[in-house]
């Protein structure tokens, strides 16, 4: 009589303890992730808000930071013209580099021969470090002994020659199609994989219906394998507007000639590091400029991701 109204004492069953230990194998990655990807955007909108007299956290000024990057000379002008770039870059990797890769797709998906050895060959650029690349083809660029210039005087195109890199009207155009080599290989698998998922047998009703060739490529394949280009294009943009190690592997961090190849982040590198913005107010400026730039990647990307998802629930 004693113990009526006093609850058991729960037990943890050996299924309920090995649950909780399920729960915590994320921690890692969550801690990893924290510590290397949350706190830096926090900090560096946090930084942006400051005056900084060199490494040494000065006193608050809100938005003067980004009132200065939009307009105030020579702030303003750099950033809009490395904003510019980063928008070519964009454009010409779409039109080359994804155009390029949809077609060596498509190939391939039409058992094209020796299909595998084609795959590995477009792929195998993608091995190399970004930074060999950009050097390699610096060499072969070189206007007094490249391969490109040589082998255009060899081809009696001599005067097609020119200082690829030491041109402002080619430089950018130069480095972005060195990009679209380096990735025309990774896009062309996002594309392949694509196609590969489209059913056979809306293939095969769309042939019997009388769809083929160029009919069947924009009426058919094109709508079914839009989420794979609309994540390649949302790679794509992330990628161009966080160009970098390519554009300072082959021409250093001050843009040259010129500034004509200076991109967001090739600018956000000078004022954060080199101090080339402003000596006391690098540090906030180039926060500011690291906060902007994160804004235009996940906002663009997030409405992207949003439509992608809105065509898919309407089909």
């Amino acid at each position: 009589m004693a113990n009526i109204g006093v609850p058991k004492r729960q037990t943890i069953t050996p299924k309920g303890r090995l649950r909780w230990i399920v729960h915590l194998f994320p921690l890692p990655a969550l801690i990893i992730y924290a510590m290397f990807v949350v706190y830096p955007i926090f900090s560096a909108f946090t930084y942006s808000l400051y005056e900084w007299n060199g490494i040494k956290q000065g006193v608050f000024v809100g938005l003067k930071n980004f009132l200065t990057l939009f307009s105030v000379e020579p702030f303003n002008t750099m950033f809009w013209n490395a904003f510019g770039h980063n928008v070519i870059y964009f454009l010409v990797e779409m039109i080359v580099q994804n155009g390029i890769a949809f077609t060596l797709a498509f190939f391939i998906y039409r058992k094209l021969r020796g299909s595998g050895f084609l795959k590995v060959a477009y792929f195998m650029p993608r091995l190399l470090s970004v930074i060999v690349v950009g050097f390699l083809w610096k060499l072969i660029l070189n206007p007094n002994y490249g391969a490109l210039n040589t082998l255009l005087t060899n081809l009696g195109l001599g005067s097609w020659a020119k200082p690829w890199l030491g041109d402002p009207d080619t430089a950018l155009l130069a480095i972005i199609l060195v990009n679209c080599w380096f990735g025309i290989g990774f896009a062309m698998l996002i594309f392949l994989a694509g196609l590969q998922s489209i059913p056979e047998e809306l293939i095969e009703a769309a042939r019997l219906d009388g769809a083929k060739g160029i009919s069947m490529l924009v009426k058919i394949i094109l709508p079914l394998c839009m989420p794979a280009i609309t994540i390649m294009t949302i790679f794509t943009f992330i990628q161009a507007f966080e160009a970098f190690e390519l554009v300072y592997a082959m021409q250093g961090s001050m843009g040259e000639p010129f500034r004509s190849t200076d991109t967001l982040a090739v600018y956000f590198y000078r004022l954060a590091f080199s101090s080339a913005g402003g000596g006391d107010v690098a540090i906030g400026l180039g926060s500011a400029l690291a906060v902007v730039l994160f804004a235009i990647v996940a906002s663009v990307s997030a409405l992207s991701l949003y439509l992608m998802r809105k065509r898919e629930v309407q089909h």
